[in-house]
Parts: C-alpha cells; structure tokens; sequence
C-alpha cells in the first residue's frame, strides 16, 4: 500500500490521480491532498478517497469545509501546500499544481527522501539544478508524470543512459498546427482551448497552442535526464500514439506508443516498476489509426520553442524569468486582455532586457518570479 500526498488534486492531472487511486484502492492511499478553489470537486474527492488532511487556497473555504468534515484536518495557502507535500504518513508526493508555485512544497518533501511523481514542469524549469541536486543529496527518486518525460523514462529502462545518441520529444502541434502566423493574428481563446488530440487543463492547453509546453518539456528532458540540449530534438507528430523516443548509439529508437490518455503515465509513476490494469483504458489498435505522421519543427513558426531552447541553452535565471512571463501572459491572454501573438512577444521582451544570475539559491529564483510577472502586467497595462 502505497501512501499518497497530492498537490493540485482538482486540476486536470490531480482528477485523473484520483480516478487511479479510486480504481486501485488495494494499491494506493490518499492521505492528504491540496485543492485551489474549485470546492464542489474538493468535496467530491474528501467523500471518494476519505484523506486525513486537506488544503485549499482561501483560509475561509477552510473553515467552511471544517464544519462539513468535522474529522479532516483543513489547512490554506502556501504553508498548506507544504503541509500536504511534507505529511508525515506519506511516502509518494504527486505534484500536479500548475505552475512555479509547487516548488517550495516540492523541495520540502524531496528533504524527506519521498518519491517524487512530477507532473509540474514549471518546477523543474525554474530549478531544476535545485531540486535534482537535493534529490541526490536525500535520495529522494524523481518519476516523471508528463506523457513525454514517462515515455523517455520507459524507453531507458535496462539501458545504458551513456550510449544514448539523443532524446526525440514529440508533439501534436497543438489547437492550431496547421494554421500560418498571419493566421494566428485573430486566433480567439476558445480556438485556442480546443486541442485535438488530449484532455488538459486550460493553461496546458495554450502552451500546447503556443508550443511553449514542448519548449518547457525539452528543459525538464535536460534537467531529468542530464542530457544536453543539442541531444534534445522535437518531432511534429499530430496522432499522439507515439509519445516519445530515445536513439541509441548503434542507430536503434526505442519508443513508448499507446492511446492519448494521460492516466497511463500518472499510473506509471505511482506503480513503477510494477504495472497495474487501467480502468476504462483504451487499447491501441494500429490497424484502426493506419497512418502516423511526422514533420520537422519549424522554429520561425513555433517562436516560443526557439525561446525555450534560448534560455535553457543560457540557463540561470532567465528560466524563471521565461516561465514567469509565460503564465502571467498565458493568464492575460485567457482573460482576453492580449492576442494570441502578444504572448510569445511578451516572453521575449522579458527575456532579452533580463539580467541573469546563473545557479541562482531558491530566494532569487523566487524574486525573480514575483518581479518578472509584476513586469508583465506593467508592461501591458
């Protein structure tokens, strides 16, 4: 039985955890968990999976849900985010908040040698030489939950990491893959929000559109799998039956294929190494697809990767910097309060006028996140 702490239990990839710990309850536990502000789903999971201790966002929301679960112990805010990540009882935290603010909580846990199952990128960007070298000084394994990094991860099982030649990253291209930039100048949140391929979380979604969420993959391959970025390429491919592959010295690819569903990598990260049945699972039927697809990336049409292998290449601060603009920009851009261009602009113009400190302590890293998003905000204001 495996003891289960969850950060971002609400969010797309925390509602899926739920679904595998509610489908294997023989296997899995979850003690304590964090939400944000969707409380109907925060109710939903307190009565399905019956946790010892819940965090939400706002301090009334707590004491709201207090007086409902009398017997759960209810905390808020950042502290609870810690709290959820550091539960004694605990031996798996899932990270699955959205964005840079999971990475205090991730830290603290790593420091008490728990199994981490990462599904926070923005973690791994912004720190990652923080958080790969307290998981070697604590012991503390590191698995991968996005559908990419799992698949890597599984096409390196019982090989020799030293004889790997590069690391392919796939991507479906997104809501808009075979739209021009001409054509993007009047693209419309809702466009943006309708991803052909995969079920996920609106600021996922228009990475996915803006190709940042590949550029973000490509930094956390390099963070997880120590290999440097011209070993790193990325592959157009819209099915999404191939989810990533790895090229071997002797010209072999190994690769991880199976149906668009993100539950199959999630479950991975809470089994490994063993594998469980997925409930409800589809199964790949090749004959049915017929034909997969592959066209090299064009950086002059996907900016924002370019942008991420810039910064990843220079690393330092400007990761945290990036990262910053990219959500603050993503969240305007939700808000209909810039277009759909305007976002990689933005990134861009944070990135070229930064200073940056190179392996900056986490209190930098930090000042540099709050100040970059106050930046943007000032800039379009």
């Amino acid at each position: 039985m495996k003891k289960i702490s969850l950060l971002g239990a609400t969010g797309s990839i925390g509602w899926q955890t739920c679904d595998i710990l509610k489908n294997h309850p023989e296997k899995f536990q979850l003690v304590a968990f964090s939400a944000g502000k969707n409380i109907e789903k925060t109710r939903e999971i307190i009565k399905n999976l019956r946790p010892e201790l819940v965090s939400v966002q706002d301090e009334e929301d707590a004491h709201a849900l207090k007086k409902e679960f009398p017997h759960i112990h209810f905390t808020y805010g950042r502290e609870g985010l810690v709290e959820v990540a550091t539960h004694p009882n605990t031996s798996v935290l899932v990270n699955a908040v959205l964005g840079s603010v999971g990475l205090e909580s991730t830290l603290a846990a790593i420091r008490m040698g728990k199994t981490i199952a990462i599904a926070n990128k923005e973690t791994l960007v912004t720190a990652g030489h923080l958080v790969m070298e307290e998981a070697k000084k604590y012991n503390a394994p590191i698995l991968p939950v996005d559908s990419e990094h799992s698949a890597i991860f599984q096409s390196m099982n019982g090989e020799n990491p030293k004889q790997i030649k590069r690391i392919i990253l796939t991507a479906s291209g997104g809501s808009f893959r075979d739209k021009s930039r001409e054509e993007l100048k009047n693209v419309t949140v809702k466009d943006a929000l309708n991803h052909p391929n995969w079920s996920m979380g609106a600021k996922i979604t228009i990475d996915s559109a803006t190709m940042m969420n590949k550029g973000l993959e490509v930094i956390e391959a390099h963070v997880l799998f120590d290999m440097p970025f011209d070993q790193i390429d990325v592959l157009l491919h819209k099915e999404s039956i191939i989810h990533s592959l790895v090229e071997y010295h002797d010209t072999s690819v190994i690769a991880q294929l199976g149906t668009p569903d993100m539950r199959v990598p999630i479950q991975y990260a809470l089994s490994y190494p063993d594998r469980l049945p997925l409930i409800g699972g589809k199964q790949l039927n090749l004959a049915e697809i017929g034909q997969l697809h592959f066209k090299e990336v064009d950086f002059e049409r996907f900016r924002a990767l370019k942008l991420a292998y810039d910064a990843g290449r220079t690393g330092g601060t400007i990761l945290t910097a990036m990262n910053a603009a990219n959500e603050a920009a993503v969240q305007l851009f939700l808000e209909e309060k810039i277009s759909f261009l305007q976002i990689e602009e933005i990134i861009e113009e944070i990135m070229l006028s930064h200073n940056n400190v190179l392996a900056p302590d986490l209190e930098t890293i930090l000042h540099v996140d709050s100040e970059t998003r106050k930046r943007v905000l000032h800039m379009v204001q």
